[in-house]
């Protein structure tokens, strides 16, 4: 009776050590999911405010229907989802933002970029 105890309390712990790591990865797989849809809404709304501006007369602190001079403002530059730039060119916009998680290459942090145009959101691409 003691081999037998000693058996199921020992499979008793292998057990709890299986769903400890596998608890741990499925909480870290999350962590980096929600964190790339974080950043992907982060740039959506900065993709709206560039549209803002772009549609905004210049007399009103607005593009003109240009994106020349719009930038991120600096509160949103850095978040507690990521960091984000911009490249502004008259008609496009492509701002690119960098999450706090590791993304897929286990290196860098989760990346999206985003093109925006006058009208709408052109692409959306996350790297990594």
């Amino acid at each position: 009776m003691g081999q037998q105890q000693l058996l199921l309390i020992v499979l008793g712990v292998i057990i709890v050590g299986i769903a400890v790591v596998v608890g741990i990865n499925l909480f870290s797989a999350n962590a980096v999911t929600a964190n790339r849809d974080a950043v992907v809404a982060d740039l959506t709304n900065l993709a709206a405010m560039a549209q803002q501006f772009y549609r905004k007369p210049v007399a009103l602190a607005g593009g003109g229907n240009t994106f020349t001079g719009w930038t991120i403002p600096t509160q949103l530059a850095t978040t507690v989802n990521g960091t984000y730039t911009v490249t502004v060119a008259a008609q496009a916009v492509t701002l690119v933002g960098v999450g706090r998680e590791l993304g897929n290459d286990g290196t860098s942090g989760v990346k999206a970029t985003m093109v925006v145009g006058p009208r709408a959101i052109t692409s959306t691409t996350i790297n990594n």
